[in-house]
């Protein structure tokens, strides 16, 4: 499996602000795992408020996850040199290894193209 490149501007355990003000903390960026559309990087974030019993549903989790996109994203893949063609931006009510199946966790994940500057989403 590959291993999540260092991104020098972004840290693990990094809290991270969400539209909603659901506490957010990124996990990793994946930036070397390729995509079916490509070079893909992935911004991992653990939301323990999307879980059984958690205050965030879909519809609050998705809007911010395309905020995160525009807001969060796009600014750290500007510094790190070719643009992906694809960003996914997931959130996970616990940390979980990147590619392991969890059924018992909730996770939410978007895909997006990014397009002059604009997250546009793409249904997977």
């Amino acid at each position: 499996m590959t291993q999540p490149d260092p991104d020098p501007s972004a840290a693990a355990d990094e809290s991270v602000a969400a539209p909603s003000g659901q506490p957010l903390t990124l996990q990793e960026v994946i930036w070397n795992e390729p995509g079916p559309a490509g070079l893909t990087v992935r911004f991992r974030f653990v939301a323990p408020e999307i879980g059984a019993g958690g205050s965030i549903g879909f519809e609050t989790a998705s809007a911010d996850i395309q905020a995160l996109c525009e807001s969060y994203a796009l600014p750290r893949i500007a510094e790190q040199g070719p643009m992906p063609a694809q960003v996914v931006i997931s959130m996970a009510d616990v940390p979980l290894p990147f590619g392991e199946p969890a059924p018992e966790a909730t996770q939410y994940f978007e895909a997006f193209t990014i397009r002059d500057g604009i997250c546009i989403w793409e249904p997977f």
